[in-house]
């Protein structure tokens, strides 16, 4: 296989969740959305420094405010047979969570990936279509390259993309989270 998110089709096959399941750990993150398989390698630091940033910010949010459970991949969310996604980082629903099973997690009140060069066609397109078909009320795109946020809800065609300061404001918080992007993309 190569280097990178990929949608690699052999013979015909078209990926059911469960056929993903049974993937060997290797390293790299399997998700299929609608019978495409994706493949992610190991993520480069950059991208882990960033999304571990973002984990404290989100987590801290989400449990003083208790909205949800915050979680990070690996994952395995799944909406229909040949779907199954491992966002880079997510809010489920709490009492979902407190179900301890994957397959009752369903309800996401938000999902943020961090974009490579390597994900971020899957990101933008694939996965995201899928994001917004499933309700998904917000869906952030980090970039720590290009350092900034795309922002979709269910509805969009086009994202608001922040490059200064990002909030999430769920409908029951007092209060939204707000991140500075200049200290999330701050070098070490």
């Amino acid at each position: 296989m190569m280097r990178g998110a990929q949608k690699i089709m052999e013979d015909g096959v078209k990926y059911t969740a469960e056929m993903v399941r049974d993937f060997p750990d290797d390293g790299n993150r399997y998700e299929t959305v609608h019978g495409v398989l994706l493949v992610t390698p190991t993520q480069r630091p950059w991208h882990q420094i960033v999304l571990s940033r973002f984990n404290t910010i989100l987590t801290d949010y989400v449990n003083r405010h208790e909205i949800g459970y915050p979680l990070q991949s690996p994952a395995d969310i799944s909406w229909a047979e040949d779907i199954l996604v491992q966002p880079d980082i997510f809010v489920v629903d709490l009492d979902e969570a407190m179900t301890y099973d994957w397959s009752l997690m369903r309800t996401l009140l938000f999902v943020g990936e961090v974009i490579s060069e390597t994900t971020a066609q899957a990101d933008r397109i694939t996965k995201r279509r899928v994001y917004q078909a499933a309700g998904v009320s917000t869906y952030w795109i980090i970039d720590p390259n290009q350092k900034f946020v795309e922002i979709w809800v269910p509805d969009a065609t086009v994202p608001f993309v922040e490059k200064k300061t990002v909030e999430w404001h769920p409908a029951n918080a007092p209060e939204p989270m707000a991140i500075d992007l200049r200290e999330l993309f701050s070098p070490l």
